[in-house]
């Protein structure tokens, strides 16, 4: 076989190799700048892929009945979306039995990383409210309806706990709004539409609170408020 002959094998074969390779990647930056959302977007999501993500790191959680438009994007692009979060040591929680995901802190192990997940301190009003709610909604569930609350009824509930030696009781009853208020920004609760002192319960709460940590909470706070001259809203 020739020199020349050589070469021009060599050449059709790198020929094979390379195009392809070059094909592609001009290719791909079509549809990267085609998928640009915005000026300087290097992002490679959808935008509704991009949304159901945002949803998960603002919490609580994505739930498929509230977010309609966001839950198929989470279906169709879990992996990639699992991927993002891993990316900023956080978990991916799905119950598509439920219709519920959110994100918690991924089980790093001795490795220790940054703690991405806004942390709200509770108070013992905040988690006797949570408790509750968490039984108004693995009740509703069993009936098959909605978990639906009034304000009245919540602070009715809470009062149950008010110390029998309070003498400041303008503070409770702000501290029971407070507890309330908190519960709504963090999208445990949401109001109704036409009437503001209505909500429906989160779902999530039946996941983030397992049965195991809701049975020691209960024990415990209710043995607070059951020691006398103690102001259990404290």
């Amino acid at each position: 076989m020739t020199s020349t002959t050589e070469d021009r094998m060599r050449a059709d074969r790198d020929a094979v190799l390379v195009e392809p390779g070059a094909d592609t990647q001009a290719h791909g930056d079509d549809e990267h700048t085609a998928a640009q959302l915005y000026p300087g977007d290097t992002g490679q999501l959808p935008e509704p892929a991009r949304r159901a993500l945002v949803q998960l790191l603002s919490g609580p959680a994505l739930e498929q009945r509230r977010h309609p438009r966001l839950w198929p994007a989470l279906m169709l692009h879990e992996a990639v979306i699992r991927s993002r979060l891993a990316d900023l040591f956080l978990e991916l929680i799905l119950d598509t039995d439920r219709g519920i995901a959110f994100t918690r802190q991924a089980d790093t192990g001795e490795l220790e990383t940054p703690i991405l997940l806004r942390r709200s301190p509770l108070t013992f009003i905040d988690s006797v409210l949570l408790l509750y709610l968490r039984q108004v909604l693995v009740e509703a569930e069993l009936r098959g309806e909605p978990a639906l609350v009034d304000r009245d009824e919540l602070a009715d509930q809470l009062r149950l706990y008010e110390g029998a030696d309070n003498t400041d009781r303008a503070g409770f009853e702000k501290r029971i709004n407070t507890a309330i208020e908190k519960a709504k920004k963090n999208s445990l609760l949401a109001a109704l539409k036409g009437n503001a002192d209505r909500f429906e319960v989160s779902a999530s709460l039946k996941l983030i609170f397992g049965p195991e940590e809701v049975e020691q909470l209960t024990a415990i706070y209710t043995a607070m408020a059951a020691e006398p001259g103690r102001e259990g809203a404290q």
